[in-house]
C-alpha cells in the first residue's frame, strides 16, 4: 500500500513561486512509476498539471508550460512541483498522484492519491 502526503502549499501573490513536495511512503514494488500532479477548481473537472515517468520523461498541461516544472528524487521517488509565474487561475487544489509499475503513456487513472495542499493565487 502507498500512501502520499503533499506539502508546500500556501497563498503567494499574483507572480510569485511556490513548490510543492509529495512525500511517498508504503510498500511498492521497485520499478517504473508514473508520479504526476493534479488538481481540482470547485465546480470544475480535475486537472493533470504535470507528469514524470522514472526515466524522467516529462508532460505538461498547456496551461503550466514555460511557467512549471516537475522532477523528482529517484532514490524517494518524491515529485517535486516548481511553480513559478502563478496566476489567479493556477488557485485550486493540487493533488500528488502515483502508479507503480507502469509508465505515464500507459496509465488510465492513477491508483494512488494524496489528500491534497492548497494553493491561492490573489
Amino acid at each position: 500500500h502507498v500512501q502520499l502526503v503533499e506539502s508546500g502549499g500556501g497563498s503567494v501573490q499574483t507572480g510569485g513561486s511556490l513548490r510543492l513536495s509529495c512525500q511517498v511512503n508504503g510498500s511498492y514494488k521497485r520499478g517504473s512509476m508514473c508520479m504526476g500532479w493534479f488538481r481540482h477548481i470547485p465546480g470544475k473537472e480535475r486537472e493533470g498539471v504535470a507528469s514524470i515517468d522514472s526515466d524522467g520523461e516529462t508532460t505538461f498541461a498547456d496551461s503550466v508550460k514555460g511557467r512549471f516544472t516537475i522532477s523528482r528524487d529517484t532514490a524517494q521517488n518524491t515529485p517535486y512541483l516548481e511553480m513559478r509565474s502563478l496566476r489567479r487561475e493556477d488557485t485550486a487544489m493540487y493533488y500528488c498522484a502515483a502508479q507503480p509499475l507502469l509508465p505515464c503513456v500507459a496509465v488510465v487513472a492513477m491508483e494512488y492519491w494524496g489528500q491534497g495542499t492548497q494553493v491561492t493565487v490573489s
